[in-house]
């Protein structure tokens, strides 16, 4: 009767422990695990592959145990889904990543939570109830992969081949090591070139996707054009023979005006030699050309005065252009006739106004007739013995008739009317 209660009471007890979950010894805490602290979280992992990863593994941050694998199952997917306890002491960010690693060659399998690395920048803090997702999760190479990969090789996998290689290039480089050494030199100095220039070479790059961008931004530009282009490429192929004739005439036009060149080049070559002379007096006479082209267009007042010049409207409709200036201007005839004398031979005769000029008449007072004296209308000639008033006064013969002679001191020129009266 007491081994019946007590089976029963064992069978009852078993059936507790089923009821709330028994997972057998991996619900049994071992000693030499992390310590979980006051308030541990809970964070989902998903992996490709958890390999031989089971409950109760470690969970470690920079190689140091902050927690416990708590659950392992089959995700939705395909992928495995871990569920690991992470001490509450343990700050890690939002977009942490986990792999899978082994702690030494033949070591247990943990999971590695860690920041993210490179160029990614923390964010956030991982807290319970948080999923890390497939993408930011990996395992590390199993060492029966490596020695798999391995036995590929060393059976036949490539070795000989690798043999093969070693010896023809052995065979290849013999009696070369200088120019190897030198080309190797040379590929040095090329590579520290590139490195010296690789700002130059990036902003190419980057000038080259920034073509590249806009030319992608501009695709259907681009196919317009190169539909619009075909009726041209059309109208130009219809229109061949016309090309290739313009051609041809060209060449023609090109052979002739060769020959012409050459049939003229003495001609030429003459031709400027004569017209050296002109240009070398034009080019002497430059500055004054230069000077006389400040009267050309201000005529009769020099360009300097353009500042001084006043302008008034005329009565004529038109613009008067006058400056500060004075003139005297002398219109009296007895002054412009009495300079010129007829003499007895004809010739023209031009004398010194203040010489024959008495009172308000022409000519020189004599003792009889009118010509040479200042009063009197009359048109009387002088006599032989008479003076005619332009012996020995200064004066240059204008016009001369052909084949006189100057007789000086010859009397009876004919008489002079007065001008002027």
């Amino acid at each position: 009767m007491t081994r019946t209660r007590r089976l029963v009471a064992l069978s009852a007890g078993l059936l507790l422990l089923t009821g709330c979950g028994f997972r057998g010894a991996y619900s049994f805490s071992l000693p030499g695990g992390a310590d979980l602290g006051d308030e541990p979280y809970t964070v989902q992992i998903e992996f490709l592959d958890v390999l031989d990863l089971v409950p109760q593994s470690g969970v470690r941050v920079a190689d140091v145990p902050v927690g416990r694998v708590e659950e392992i199952e089959l995700g939705e997917d395909w992928t495995a889904v871990v569920t690991v306890t992470v001490n509450g002491d343990v700050e890690l960010p939002a977009n942490s990543v986990a792999a899978i690693q082994q702690s030494s060659l033949l070591g247990e399998k943990y999971v590695e939570l860690a920041p993210p690395g490179g160029e990614v920048e923390p964010r956030g803090s991982l807290g319970d109830g948080d999923r890390i997702p497939l993408e930011r999760t990996n395992r590390n190479v199993e060492v029966e992969e490596l020695l798999g990969a391995m036995s590929l090789v060393l059976n036949g996998g490539g070795l000989a081949q690798l043999q093969t290689i070693n010896r023809e290039l052995g065979n290849a480089l013999e009696g070369r090591e200088s120019a190897i050494k030198e080309t190797l030199t040379q590929l040095d100095t090329f590579i520290g070139g590139l490195d010296e220039q690789k700002a130059e070479i990036n902003r190419a790059l980057d000038n080259a996707d920034a073509l590249a961008a806009t030319l992608a931004e501009r695709t259907a530009t681009i196919e317009t054009a190169l539909d619009t282009i075909g009726p041209g490429l059309d109208v130009i192929n219809q229109q061949r023979d016309l090309l290739v004739s313009m051609l041809e005439g060209l060449a023609r036009l090109g052979d002739v005006g060769t020959r012409v060149i050459e049939q003229s080049a003495a001609n030429t070559v003459a031709d400027l030699q004569l017209l050296q002379p002109v240009l070398t007096q034009l080019a002497a006479a430059g500055p004054d050309l230069a000077g006389s082209l400040e009267l050309l267009l201000t005529y009769p007042f020099p360009d300097s005065s353009l500042s001084a010049l006043n302008y008034r409207q005329a009565q004529s409709g038109g613009t008067a252009l006058f400056t500060n200036m004075t003139a005297t201007i002398d219109l009296d005839l007895t002054t412009i006739l009495c300079r010129f004398v007829v003499d007895q031979d004809g010739s023209l005769r031009e004398l010194a106004v203040t010489d024959v000029l008495v009172g308000d008449g022409c000519g020189v007072e004599g003792d009889t007739g009118t010509g040479g004296g200042g009063g009197g209308g009359g048109g009387s000639t002088t006599t032989a013995t008479s003076p005619s008033g332009l012996e020995g006064l200064p004066g240059t013969v204008v016009d001369a008739v052909p084949g006189s002679v100057d007789r000086a001191g010859r009397a009876g020129l004919p008489a002079i009317p007065e001008v002027g009266r």
